[in-house]
């Protein structure tokens, strides 16, 4: 090949201005998709949309139903393990990251084979009786509770733990998350009409309930805001990736610019919902993501030789327009939990402390500290707590009963104790392991990471993972975000294995 011919192929300064990744893309597999892996993608997207639909699982019958349909991910799991050429090529590896999640299992189902808690009829009402078990081993208040969460939370593991183990491709990963944010936008606009429209109950008041604080069918506003903050995250994944992809045509003609709009169209609905923790999150979200676009738009700007001050001047007049859109839309509920965020200081400054919150985690350390090291066993929180609540109504006297500690890092060390949450922990931070410098240079991983470390700050002080749909929201990020750097550094393998071949059979 003549050298003329060599500098045909070279891509010029243009193309790299308008296409900075199209280079790599020239090496990059396209084959069709194997049956494995789009069953893989259907049921995980079925999952994940039955699941936000109905309730955001926050449903008895719903969670029986999503738990066994998560459940035949196993079968999928299983299935994967008969290929032989897979275990040849190294796509095995992430069963390995099956050693903490087997473990955690078998920890919480040693507690449910050893109760703490025996039930008793006392004058016609069942109470709960403190038998303690056997001292020095794992065990369960409330062994059926503890069999039934843990199964939910396998279901909802595996399911996403397919997609790491069974799909070869980025693209698939990326069609998997564009489901996902259609389906969050479709809920966005559900949960927007039927606020704006002041429906007292869920889906037009067909279904009552008694939290005013809904939203769309999630019950509960602030595990909406935590579910809008993964799926802004895999939104802003999407997007800076296919604006790197936007070659010649105007940006307002790529898919770029869609995937903003539809960005916006989830933000709104955080401040809407009335979740002012999660706006605040938010606002850290698209901080972050703002910083990071500038320094990249300077960064290539420069290259160029080409004047920042016209894009930047864009940018701000842009998110002046968005946040005049956000108050248009959500002023009403912004002055609302504005006054009572007032309130509360107020309230939090005549008594000198963080209030009633503050009560309620100092409560559920004590509970924590009483068994320290295996914990009271899974879904046993709102049933011990009682032992150890010593927070009571100002009208009667009463105790106030909690369902969640609102905090899930005390809620899991009081019912899983130091070992079980750190089992718990290894089963991220044993595929993040897997993970080198270079993969959280990834923007696409970086953003989905990103949005998963947010929510576990989150869970510091609220308890987003009570619900079944944020659970399985984050897991499914995770697990996209650690597959999707793996497939990257393969490509590329097989990419230079490719430009290597090719320039031998030159020579």
């Amino acid at each position: 090949m003549s050298g003329n011919d060599t500098a045909s192929f070279a891509p010029n300064a243009g193309d790299l201005k308008y296409a900075p990744g199209a280079s790599a893309r020239l090496h990059s597999p396209k084959r069709s998709l194997r049956t494995l892996e789009w069953i893989v993608l259907v049921h995980t997207t079925t999952l994940l949309v039955g699941t936000t639909w109905a309730f955001g699982g926050q449903h008895d019958l719903a969670q029986t139903l999503i738990t066994w349909w998560g459940s035949l991910g196993a079968l999928i799991t299983f299935s994967a393990l008969q290929d032989r050429a897979a275990w040849k090529e190294g796509w095995m590896r992430p069963l390995s990251w099956l050693i903490p999640f087997t473990a955690f299992n078998a920890f919480v189902l040693l507690g449910c084979i050893n109760p703490s808690f025996r039930e008793a009829k006392y004058e016609g009402e069942t109470v709960m009786l403190n038998v303690g078990g056997w001292a020095g081993f794992p065990s369960s208040a409330r062994p059926m509770l503890g069999l039934k969460g843990l199964w939910l939370f396998d279901a909802l593991w595996i399911s996403c733990f397919n997609l790491a183990l069974v799909l070869r491709q980025r693209r698939a990963i990326r069609l998997l998350l564009l489901i996902a944010v259609s389906n969050a936008a479709a809920l966005a606009v559900f949960g927007t009409v039927q606020k704006l429209s002041h429906a007292k109950g869920l889906f037009f008041d067909t279904v009552p309930t008694r939290q005013i604080f809904f939203f769309a069918s999630f019950v509960y506003h602030n595990h909406w805001g935590a579910f809008m903050l993964l799926m802004i995250s895999s939104g802003l994944a999407l997007t800076w990736h296919y604006g790197r992809r936007k070659e010649a045509r105007d940006f307002f003609h790529t898919p770029a610019f869609g995937g903003i709009v539809v960005i916006l169209l989830l933000a709104v609905t955080v401040p809407l919902s009335g979740s002012r923790s999660s706006s605040i999150l938010a606002t850290i979200l698209f901080g972050a993501a703002l910083a990071h676009w500038i320094v990249r738009l300077v960064k290539v700007r420069r290259q160029f030789n080409e004047s920042v001050a016209l894009p930047l001047i864009g940018v701000f007049a842009a998110l002046l327009i968005a946040g005049g859109a956000v108050w248009f839309v959500a002023k009403e509920s912004i002055v609302a939990r504005l006054s009572k965020s007032s309130e509360q200081i107020s309230e939090m400054q005549a008594i000198g402390g963080l209030g009633a919150r503050a009560q309620l985690y100092g409560d559920t350390w004590r509970m924590a500290k009483k068994k320290l090291l295996f914990g009271w066993g899974m879904a046993s929180y709102p049933h011990v707590f009682t032992l150890f609540n010593s927070r009571e109504s100002r009208v009667d006297r009463l105790p106030v009963f909690y369902n969640d500690a609102h905090s899930d890092w005390l809620q899991a060390s009081a019912e899983h104790g130091l070992v079980g949450t750190s089992l718990l922990a290894l089963c991220a931070i044993v595929p993040l392991l897997r993970l080198r410098r270079h993969h959280f240079a990834s923007s696409f991983s970086g953003y989905l990471l990103g949005g998963c470390a947010l929510l576990l700050i989150y869970g510091w002080v609220e308890f987003p993972f009570g619900n079944v749909a944020v659970v399985l929201s984050w897991w499914l990020c995770f697990f996209c975000a650690v597959h999707y750097a793996r497939l990257q550094d393969r490509e590329a393998t097989g990419s230079r294995s490719a430009s290597t071949h090719a320039h031998s059979g030159e020579v």
